[in-house]
């Protein structure tokens, strides 16, 4: 997704405009124009000691239906949090506590259940420029945990860091919301959006 193709914020119904907050940084706040079509947006957002500047949540529902929509089964949940701050110089400590904290949020957020599919808790940390250790780290990178074998579905932590002053961004393997963070457009593309390919993971 470039600047060019993004879809225009004033096109969105008011009810919905009036609900998305609004930031002082400007690269939050041209994120958001991005990622306020599918996810619930909050300014400010502290959890367990941290503070995010922004905090992102998708929610969708997958649902079987038998001959009449009264009669549905194999109803499915995913979801993702994301959580974006701004980290100057940022470590390999730095993303290590980051993934301790999403397993924390696992444990207090998750209803493990038949009905749960999938969670997904992404942090996303904005640099001045991403060292090379950073940048290793984060690409080799793979967090996912199968709730009682997979029955009750699974979560996964994920790690973004980018660099807009030098228009650079690194993901680990499954956090398709760079596309969202990478505003200069030049990140490695998909043939297809991040949205579908999130949506894509969870419908099939």
């Amino acid at each position: 997704m470039t600047e060019t193709d993004a879809p225009d914020p004033a096109d969105l119904p008011a009810e919905i405009r009036e609900n998305v907050p609004t930031w002082d940084d400007e690269y939050f706040d041209r994120v958001s124009d991005r990622l306020m079509y599918s996810y619930d947006l909050e300014r400010d957002y502290s959890v367990r000691g941290h503070r995010f500047p922004m905090y992102a949540e998708l929610r969708m529902q997958n649902q079987k239906q038998f001959l009449h929509p009264a009669l549905n089964y194999a109803d499915h949940e995913t979801r993702e949090h994301v959580f974006a701050r701004r980290a100057g110089e940022p470590t390999v400590a730095d993303l290590e506590a980051f993934v301790d904290l999403g397993h924390d949020l696992a444990d207090d957020w998750i209803d493990a259940d038949e009905e749960h599919y999938e969670t997904n808790f992404t942090f996303v940390l904005v640099a001045d420029e991403i060292p090379d250790s950073v940048a290793s780290f984060v690409e080799e990178f793979r967090d996912r945990t199968l709730l009682k074998y997979g029955y009750y579905g699974r979560y996964e932590v994920n790690l973004v860091v980018v660099a807009p002053d030098d228009e650079d961004g690194v993901a680990s393997q499954e956090a398709d919301v760079l596309q969202a963070f990478a505003l200069w457009g030049d990140v490695e593309s998909p043939d297809e959006g991040f949205f579908s390919r999130f949506a894509k993971r969870f419908w099939t």
